[in-house]
């Protein structure tokens, strides 16, 4: 095992919150909590606990990487993987797992949002820690859910084999943002939970479900390979990242692959995708 390290994904533009959020200035690098850090510094804190700042990454839009800089100083520079284009997610993280593979091929990979917000930091670490922990000794992706206080049509929901909190489960079904009934209908249930956005795998495990379920973005892959910490990688990335096939990591890898499981618990968690949920979160957070 090479450790674990942290991908940040910050390449949004946070459109549901604009004008405050806006493309020259997303919600990510923003103190919208008036916590005195943005988003993206609360990120980072939350999993200093897990690994080493020299082991974070973060995937952005080329035009952000000063805002990163600016409030991530101690990353290394060559951490800050700077895309060309916006292609979601699953471009985003096959990039990220080639290159961290290139120097660390056993890691255990931590993808998450950069925009989010945690309240319950100390559970959330023992989360990803038993997270970490399975998917080092099992070929598995494991996805965070969220212990649903309410039936919300805003939010993604994973259907788990079982109703367990706190410890990991095979994954049912991915199902979407439901109507108000449907919704209702996975809170009396009990085996649905929020989709965070969180992914925790191992480098090889990752590999081969991108190359199984989305070749045509493992070959673009495989094409900057050679280039990769290089003086070329940003040229050849330029030239090789807009050709891969625009697509979630949800749709490309997790709704296909046998091998995603989940781990749920109350974490106090938000996207924050709206002013509605901002203005609640700062309440919380008084």
């Amino acid at each position: 095992m090479d450790g674990t390290h942290i991908v940040i994904m910050a390449g949004g533009i946070g459109s549901r919150l604009y004008p405050l959020s806006t493309p020259e200035r997303p919600k990510q690098f923003l103190d919208l909590l008036d916590t005195g850090k943005t988003l993206i510094q609360m990120t980072v804190d939350r999993f200093l606990g897990l690994a080493p700042i020299t082991n974070f990454w973060v995937v952005t839009s080329a035009s952000y990487v000063h805002f990163v800089k600016e409030q991530i100083p101690d990353i290394p520079a060559d951490h800050i993987l700077a895309e060309p284009c916006a292609r979601n997610t699953a471009p985003c993280i096959a990039y990220a797992c080639r290159k961290i593979a290139k120097k660390h091929p056993d890691a255990c990979v931590v993808v998450t949002p950069a925009d989010a917000l945690v309240t319950e930091t100390v559970k959330f670490r023992a989360v990803i820690a038993k997270a970490i922990a399975f998917a080092d000794l099992n070929e598995a992706i494991v996805t965070v859910g969220i212990s649903p206080t309410r039936p919300d049509t805003e939010y993604g929901y994973i259907k788990a084999t079982r109703k367990y909190q706190n410890r990991v489960v095979p994954v049912a079904a991915f199902k979407e943002k439901p109507d108000k009934a449907t919704a209702e209908s996975y809170l009396a249930d009990g085996h649905y939970f929020w989709n965070a956005g969180i992914f925790v795998f191992a480098i090889p495990t990752m590999l081969r479900e991108l190359k199984a379920y989305a070749p045509q973005i493992t070959g673009q892959i495989d094409r900057l390979e050679p280039y990769l910490y290089t003086p070329k990688e940003q040229e050849m990335l330029g030239k090789l990242f807009p050709l891969c096939d625009k697509i979630s990591i949800d749709y490309a890898v997790m709704e296909r692959s046998t091998l995603i499981h989940t781990i749920a618990s109350h974490l106090g968690w938000s996207d924050l995708g709206s002013f509605s949920a901002i203005a609640t979160a700062k309440s919380a957070l008084k």
